[in-house]
């Protein structure tokens, strides 16, 4: 028998549905990993089909394809094991699976025990629970098998290690949020302190609808030490050995994890990429006002897509300034893209004249700013129909909580890309964008902001200032703190109910917004479930 276990943890990017493409890629990295020695290809969760798969699961074609599908992947790597995540049925329910596939045939299924059924999970719905430990033997080594949100509780560690089990396998498909790496290292160097057992922790990357996943798969010796980090948002194959002293890591990577707005960035970017291909756009268009978020989405859309693939469009009306033309423009020129300018200024003037008879007798007012910020949208959501280019639209979260958007407006668009940053870290990627290579002027990053829809407006007109604001969103968007508690942290109680009226008060405006990447714990999208209709007020 061999003394030593060679591993190999792929993380690689899956699409949702695509079965027939995932099982190529899957025999296609199999292969490439046995050609550098691995006895054991270890896969993320559910990467046969993508994660997450949600009604899909619903169809029985769906599972026919996921059962032609493994047969072939038996078929073609029958020389080596693997663990690969997929859901199968067994005795006529569905369960999210972990096969150990080994000569052509499956010698093990393990069935996920710990359904997460929160946040952006909704497991419950589709999979029955399982309740077997399953630990596999390769040379001199017995592996346990967990799948993700099984890590997180003892039992099914410890049942694989009182099983027998020399090492732990967990298949993940955990999604990124700021400050997950942290938790997932913790979490694992105390599992594995609390079995003296090592852990392989496998997980996905890419970009799915509003989730991205950004690897960074583990290996964590028994003694909870991480020794070997996968690269952040990168496919990789990760080869570590495991001997009877613990796992050696045979490749090099990463073992430090990155700075918040880094990984927020390239998180950012990554989702944006993901969705504009994985939906068959050739590219997108990003309206450009001059202001710090349209400066950052125009930035996030070329590192991810390319130059050749952005068009910023400026929309000048009679309340643009003149910095706002000339910054727009500067970034449009640094960053390499195409950059047209189309005044709103005959549109708006010919909607006031259509409309002027029904107006008779009222005042300007937030009317007429739509009416602006409508022109926009009709103007972007052309030329995106003309291009066949998807509209990213560049709201952020402070303003997606409080309604300060313009329905069928500024909100037009199939993406969002900063729709989870809060304006104050918005700030932050900028300044963080710029450390790789000045393209957003300076000038936009000091200025104080404006929609620019009349004369000498500003944000704080109507919103309290942006770290006030942003802080209260937090306590109450993610954390559900009470406004009692909100207002002990240290804010205004009339402050604090304006704010939390208007995000009460804007809900039908959020449901009608495009998906955006999820960065935070809670983002404005599937983990975040508020009826419109509402007589609640909170206390």
């Amino acid at each position: 028998m061999s003394k030593s276990v060679r591993v190999a943890m792929v993380q690689d990017n899956f699409p949702v549905g695509d079965i027939k493409g995932n099982a190529r890629r899957i025999i296609e990295l199999t292969q490439t990993a046995a050609g550098q020695g691995a006895d054991l290809v270890v896969f993320p969760e559910l990467a046969l089909t993508g994660y997450p798969p949600e009604d899909l699961l619903y169809r029985p074609g769906f599972i026919a394809q996921v059962e032609q599908a493994l047969e072939s992947i038996k078929r073609a790597v029958s020389a080596t094991n693997i663990v690969l995540g997929l859901p199968a049925v067994h005795q006529g329910k569905l369960y999210n699976t972990a096969a150990w596939l080994s000569e052509g045939q499956c010698v093990a299924e393990y069935h996920k025990q710990t359904l997460p059924n929160y946040s952006v999970f909704d497991e419950v719905r589709y999979f029955s629970r399982g309740h077997d430990t399953r630990v596999v033997a390769l040379g001199e080594f017995r592996f346990g098998i967990v799948i993700c949100e099984d890590a997180w509780e003892p039992a099914p560690v410890a049942d694989a290690k009182a099983a027998g089990a020399d090492a732990i396998i967990v298949i993940n498909a955990s999604p990124f949020h700021g400050g997950k790496y942290a938790e997932r290292v913790q979490m694992l160097e105390q599992r594995c302190r609390e079995n003296a057992l090592p852990m392989f922790y496998v997980n996905m990357v890419g970009g799915q609808d509003e989730l991205v996943f950004d690897g960074e798969s583990l290996v964590v010796d028994a003694t909870g030490h991480v020794i070997r980090r996968s690269a952040a948002f990168e496919p990789a194959i990760e080869l570590i050995d495991l001997e009877h002293d613990g796992p050696v890591a045979v490749t090099k990577g990463a073992t430090q994890a990155l700075r918040q707005e880094e990984a927020i960035y390239r998180a950012l970017v990554l989702g944006v990429r993901d969705f504009v291909t994985k939906n068959g756009f050739s590219g997108v268009i990003v309206g450009l006002s001059g202001g710090v978020d349209s400066a950052l989405t125009l930035a996030i859309a070329v590192d991810a897509l390319g130059a050749d693939n952005v068009q910023a469009v400026m929309m000048p009306s009679r309340y643009t300034a003149g910095m706002s033309r000339e910054d727009a423009e500067a970034e449009a020129r640094a960053l390499g893209v195409r950059y047209d300018v189309i005044s709103i200024e005959h549109a708006f003037e010919a909607f006031l004249d259509s409309l002027s008879k029904v107006f008779r007798g009222t005042e300007p007012d937030t009317t007429e700013e739509n009416i602006q910020a409508r022109c926009r949208g009709l103007i972007l959501m052309a030329i995106s129909n003309k291009m066949g280019r998807m509209l990213l639209t560049t709201g952020n979260k402070s303003e997606m909580a409080v309604g300060y958007a313009t329905l069928y407006g500024d909100m037009c668009g199939g993406f969002a890309p900063i729709k989870d940053v809060y304006k104050t870290l918005v700030y932050r990627l900028c300044h963080y964008r710029n450390s790789l290579g000045q393209v957003i002027p300076e000038r936009v990053l000091t200025r104080a902001p404006s929609a620019e829809l009349r004369e000498d407006q500003l944000d704080q007109d109507s919103l309290p200032a942006y770290e006030v604001l942003d802080r209260i969103l937090e306590l109450s968007v993610e954390q559900d703190m009470p406004i009692d508690e909100v207002v002990k942290a240290g804010f205004d109680r009339e402050t604090v109910d304006h704010v939390l009226g208007l995000v009460q008060r804007n809900e039908y405006k959020r449901r009608q917004s495009a998906p955006g990447v999820r960065i935070t714990r809670r983002a404005f999208g599937r983990d975040r479930r508020y009826p419109i209709t509402s007589g609640y007020r909170r206390n």
